[in-house]
């Protein structure tokens, strides 16, 4: 039997997703429909193994100010909860979704954590990490946590033996690679912006994989988006490509791949296996509002339907 899971996700938010025609800047624009929910990469992360059929656990920081909200959804979910609460409000990120499936995002400014916050915080997150084998650490950072401190993180969780599945962005992608992750997970554009070079071609973007393998990253994992994902795992080359979907929103689709491959590692399945789950969660995930896997036959069909490839 596997081990349960766990998910780190230290700048959540309340995401406010409204969808209209197409966004005209510089005047006001009707919202045809909207919902809040909680939500951040890890915390999407879960709610998607959790429909997969996993064990699993949150953590994190939360503003104690509207916690609320986050505490019901993993009760109502069957999530263990973890996370630690700070003064404040949890932020609230603004999510415009387009007729033509185009997202724009209004991203802000999470929770201030003070240093003893972030030492206590570690505390509690350490003691934890014996019980779980794989642990997802998603998402940015909040204000007090700098890309060290998170690289620092990924590091001690690695030393009490977690394989750390690390999916984030920007800086804080930068220094986190340094630890050497188990598994990571950045976009074209993400890879892109580490490399420092437009990666233009799949051979570029291999040529940058293969840095990072080297490196001591044992699974680089690039999705793609319609173009699927490539895989460079144990000198092994995968791809796998989904049948064209129509597209109601992207949102969660990165986080919902990080599920699948989470969930398939746990399970000891093959590669093939892993990559034809993770590709036919995050297909599905951009067919609906919201994560979560609502119907295990439309999962297993789309599994099906994936192409999955080994490269070399």
């Amino acid at each position: 039997m596997s081990k349960p899971l766990l998910t780190v996700t230290l700048n959540p938010a309340l995401d406010l997703t409204g969808h209209i025609d197409q966004i005209q800047v510089g005047s006001v624009n009707v919202v045809k429909s909207g919902s809040l929910h909680p939500a951040g990469k890890g915390i999407n992360v879960a709610r998607v193994l959790r429909d997969l059929g996993a064990d699993v656990a949150v953590s994190g920081i939360l503003g104690a100010g509207n916690q609320q909200a986050f505490r019901d959804l993993f009760a109502q979910c069957g999530i263990k909860d973890h996370f630690m609460a700070v003064p404040g409000d949890t932020r609230i990120n603004v999510k415009m979704v387009e007729d033509n499936g185009e997202v724009t995002d209004l991203n802000f400014p999470g929770v201030a954590v003070a240093d003893d916050e972030l030492k206590e915080f570690e505390a509690h997150l350490l003691r934890q990490a014996e019980q779980y084998e794989y642990i997802v650490m998603a998402g940015s950072l909040p204000r007090g946590i700098s890309a060290e401190a998170s690289r620092d993180l990924i590091a001690k969780l690695q030393q009490k033996g977690a394989k750390v599945l690390f999916d984030s962005s920007k800086h804080a992608l930068v220094k986190g690679l340094e630890a050497k992750p188990f598994l990571i997970k950045p976009n074209e554009v993400e890879l892109a912006e580490w490399a420092g070079r437009p990666l233009d071609t799949e051979a570029d973007l291999r040529a940058e994989a293969e840095k990072l393998r080297a490196a001591g990253i044992t699974n680089v994992v690039i999705s793609r988006g319609p173009d699927g994902v490539l895989w460079l795992a144990d000198n092994e080359w995968w791809a796998a490509k989904p049948p064209r979907m129509e597209v109601v929103s992207t949102v969660g689709a990165g986080d919902s791949m990080v599920a699948g491959f989470a969930w398939g590692l746990s399970q000891g399945m093959d590669k093939e296996q892993i990559l034809r789950l993770a590709s036919a969660v995050s297909a599905l995930a951009v067919t609906q509002i919201g994560v979560g896997v609502p119907n295990k036959q439309q999962l297993a069909d789309m599994m099906a339907r994936i192409d999955v490839k080994r490269l070399s």
